[in-house]
């Protein structure tokens, strides 16, 4: 007995010496890597709790304060909004800690990329403590969120501009025939795309035998836009290409898409009713890996010295150099320490702040359809009108990032 005790006693501390071990060694390079494993992290404890913590939640009394014990789906709500909650206080406050930090010498450099077996726990328990908070809280949250998600979708949309303008400058740079035909052949493959899914739209959501008036108004307002993406882009007057275009052409009917996929059920221009469950699933895991693949590229391009509210980045030291002599050792690490930050650490945390709101809206359908549509996620018309307006959005930043070098000639765009 007193050897199984003393083995048990030996496991327990070897597993935390590894945990510690695993968590120290987090460096520089991988700590944006490690914020977005534990933004995933709050996902699937987000997702977990929604499963499982209603019937538990029922029986708080600080939260089921009702005098009739709402549905299963409230409690269900609500456990995603608390966790997301806890998970938005947490990247909050290390943001406002953050701002203001330009060089490495400062130490909250040091917090930002280090001490994260106390972050973890951190995290863990305002995790926790949200769900001792009144429901008044958290109702507030969520209505804070549904604005908070908009911003995210505007980052996504801003990032997706400068993506595909990247992309563009850098194929076109290389000036080869190769990476013409290239350009060619992606830019057909998008359009045939684009028209090939406005047909599928309009065979779902546009039924014969019903008034679907304003489910034709959202597709063909789109097609609209993708006539006046080709049109503006090829214009003699304006530097664009045909590749940008076709890409955001596609991007916004995916967005028209994921808008009308998000009618409610019961809707008679909604022809995915006869697939309601499959449909919801498909939507929540496209959306979610969405969501994190566009956290993780927001933290990738937060690295980079033009994106935006970064301060300009450096060289990477260390890096080609010679060995330095061991007088010269203490002047080298001093230097380093002096270096600038090559990102702005605020921001890299305002980012995760906003798809914490963003991720809960997602989970609950936006809050408003959990009653009507019980386990379907994103469904109701509050989630119609945010992807169609992040469409138009889309295409209103688009045209301008075209139109404004001509109007304002003497500014950097």
């Amino acid at each position: 007995m007193w050897a199984a005790s003393c083995l048990a006693s030996c496991c327990a501390a070897c597993a935390c010496d590894a945990c510690r071990g695993v968590v120290s060694g987090i460096s520089r390079k991988s700590a944006r890597i490690a914020y977005c494993g534990l933004f995933a992290l709050s996902l699937i404890v987000a997702w977990l709790l929604r499963e499982v913590a209603a019937p538990l939640m029922e029986k708080l009394p600080w939260i089921n304060t009702f005098h009739k014990t709402p549905d299963r789906e409230w409690f269900e709500t609500d456990a995603v909004l608390r966790v997301s909650l806890g998970n938005f206080l947490f990247f909050t406050i290390l943001a406002v800690l953050m701002i203001g930090v330009k060089n490495q010498r400062d130490p909250r450099d040091g917090i930002h990329h280090g001490g994260w077996m106390m972050k973890i726990v951190c995290w863990c328990l305002l995790v926790i403590f949200m769900f001792f908070l009144p429901n008044g809280v958290v109702s507030f949250y969520e209505t804070a969120s549904k604005f908070g998600s908009g911003f995210f979708l505007l980052i996504q949309v801003v990032l997706l501009l400068d993506f595909v303008h990247g992309w563009n400058d850098k194929w076109v740079g290389y000036d080869e025939q190769f990476w013409f035909i290239a350009l060619f052949a992606v830019s057909l493959v998008c359009y045939v795309a684009t028209f090939v899914f406005s047909g599928v739209l309009f065979h779902f959501f546009t039924p014969s035998g019903q008034d679907c008036g304003l489910n034709m108004f959202f597709i063909v307002m789109t097609l609209i836009f993708v006539f006046v993406f080709a049109i503006i882009a090829l214009h003699p007057a304006v530097s664009g290409s045909i590749l940008p275009a076709s890409v955001i052409s596609f991007y916004c009917m995916y967005l028209c898409y994921s808008g009308l996929a998000s009618e409610p059920r019961d809707y008679a221009c909604n022809g995915l009713h006869k697939h309601s469950k499959a449909a919801s699933t498909g939507t929540l895991a496209l959306g979610l890996l969405t969501t994190v693949l566009s956290v993780v590229y927001s933290a990738v391009r937060a690295g980079s010295s033009t994106t935006f509210l970064s301060p300009p980045s450096s060289p990477r030291g260390g890096e080609g150099k010679p060995l330095l002599p061991l007088d010269k050792v203490e002047e080298h690490e001093e230097k380093e320490r002096n270096k600038p930050v090559t990102y702005s650490y605020a921001f890299f945390h305002v980012i995760f702040s906003l798809a914490s709101m963003y991720s809960a809206m997602l989970l609950t359908g936006w809050s408003t359809s959990v009653g009507e549509s019980g386990k379907l996620i994103d469904v109701g018309w509050p989630s119609v009108w945010v992807r169609v307006i992040t469409g138009w959005a889309t295409a209103g930043l688009y045209i301008w990032s075209l139109v404004a070098p001509i109007l304002f000639p003497d500014r950097d765009f």
